[in-house]
């Protein structure tokens, strides 16, 4: 074993001590309100202070609107917001031959759902045509479904879905039976934020390519937790948020192969996306700047550079796959012992990736959220924007709980919110 790997291993054994936890004083949240066990990363994230801090210094040091002043404030704000495009560029392996990260290829938007409905009101036009099809899974965001239901409407093509195991898997046989010839675009969430299980990107990537195809990879629930390659994926397009990988809210990135952003249209039109306009016509900006209309939010672009900083760098994801692995394996045996909670997905807590989604028998899954609330124990509750999995799995109610784990949790949180659903069983069944 080299130094390095070394060095990595000891990071990951002392990040998988639960019981110790050296990251929660960076975020301020939750250092101030140490009678609180947060478990609803996986709907937004804390912010570290480092990320806090770059937003007010933004403001404080170069208040400027990028790209419109020639003045110096003007130009460090710009400065600032292309080092981030490349630091993006780089977090996700778009990378040239030659090293350079592949900046012009991240596109900013305001949020995960904005970047794949860009995708598809605007490169899906270019492909689709009556006869095509689209194929997704049953267990997407409906962010990352929706906007393929009006896309397939618009082009008079054909939605089709790919179904797991009861493991939650989409399998190699499945994906032969549903990615064929007439498969146009494949797009899929890289982990579900309901089941937490990773699907198989790059399986789906070569059946589509074979036929001619494009990928689109929603990242919003695999960016926080794992390194990203999008070359490696055989990606074609890959979105994510910054809020839910420690960033501010309001910020969404958009990846996708230069080629196809050049020969896609702007969604939004207006200010900054031009080259040149005149009475009758415009020219539009050269990727990335033709999909950025208007004056984006500098100070939280600003802000997500730090936080992919403190992510990637100060944490690192060897240290998260080993703390967060720790969670939901601890979190899932302290489930076990309570014979009334039924787990949603697969039994084995390394295909849950954060996610442990569930619910208590017999109890409306928002009164096991409300009265988790009282014992400062935060959880999601309801249909987790997956309306169709949840039918297709038979979830009564259409509605689940579900504990979402970051690296910043402990034994303790976990321990807490295994009481809290001893108080609510306790409060049925006095």
């Amino acid at each position: 074993m080299t130094n390095m790997e070394h060095g990595l291993a000891g990071v990951s054994a002392a990040a998988a001590d639960i019981r110790q936890n050296p990251y929660k004083s960076d975020f301020p949240l939750l250092a101030d309100k140490s009678q609180i066990a947060f478990l609803d990363s996986g709907a937004t994230a804390q912010r570290p202070t480092c990320v806090l801090d770059a937003q007010r210094r933004f403001y404080e040091t170069m208040n400027a609107n990028p790209l419109r002043g020639l003045y110096s404030l003007s130009v460090e704000a710009t400065e600032a917001i292309a080092e981030v495009r490349a630091r993006i560029a780089r977090l996700l392996g778009a990378i040239d031959e030659r090293g350079r990260a592949q900046a012009a290829d991240v596109v900013f938007t305001r949020n995960a759902s904005e970047s794949l409905n860009l995708v598809a009101k605007s490169f899906a036009p270019c492909v689709l045509k009556p006869g095509d099809e689209v194929a997704i899974t049953i267990m997407e965001h409906h962010s990352n479904l929706i906007p393929w239901q009006q896309a397939c409407r618009a082009a008079g093509a054909t939605l089709v879905y790919l179904y797991p195991d009861g493991e939650g898997r989409i399998s190699s046989e499945e994906i032969a039976a549903k990615v064929g010839p007439c498969t146009k675009i494949v797009a899929c969430a890289h982990v579900s934020n309901v089941l937490g299980v990773e699907n198989p990107v790059r399986t789906l990537a070569d059946a589509v390519h074979a036929h001619g195809g494009y990928l689109v990879v929603d990242g919003a629930q695999s960016v926080p937790h794992m390194a990203i390659d999008v070359h490696e994926l055989g990606a074609d397009f890959f979105a994510f948020s910054a809020h839910k990988a420690l960033g501010p809210m309001g910020i969404g990135v958009l990846w996708g192969r230069h080629e196809l952003l050049e020969q896609m249209p702007p969604m939004l039109t207006g200010g900054e996306m031009i080259d040149s306009v005149t009475e009758q016509d415009a020219v539009w900006a050269p990727v990335p700047e033709k999909f950025e209309a208007g004056t984006q939010d500098a100070a939280g672009i600003y802000a997500t550079g730090a936080a992919l900083t403190y992510l990637t760098e100060t944490v690192g994801y060897e240290a998260v796959a080993s703390r967060e692995a720790a969670l939901v394996a601890y979190t899932m045996d302290r489930l076990a012992t309570l014979p009334y909670v039924d787990i949603i997905g697969s039994g084995d807590p390394a295909c849950h990736h954060g996610v442990v989604s569930f619910n208590v028998q017999g109890i409306h899954p928002h009164d096991v959220a409300s009265i988790l609330d009282m014992d400062g124990v935060c959880i999601r509750a309801g249909h987790h924007c997956a309306q169709p999995l949840l039918t297709w799995l038979g979830v009564e109610n259409l509605a689940c709980c579900r504990a979402s784990l970051a690296f910043y949790n402990d034994a303790e949180d976990v321990d807490r919110f295994i009481d809290g659903l001893k108080t609510v069983w306790s409060t049925f069944h006095a």
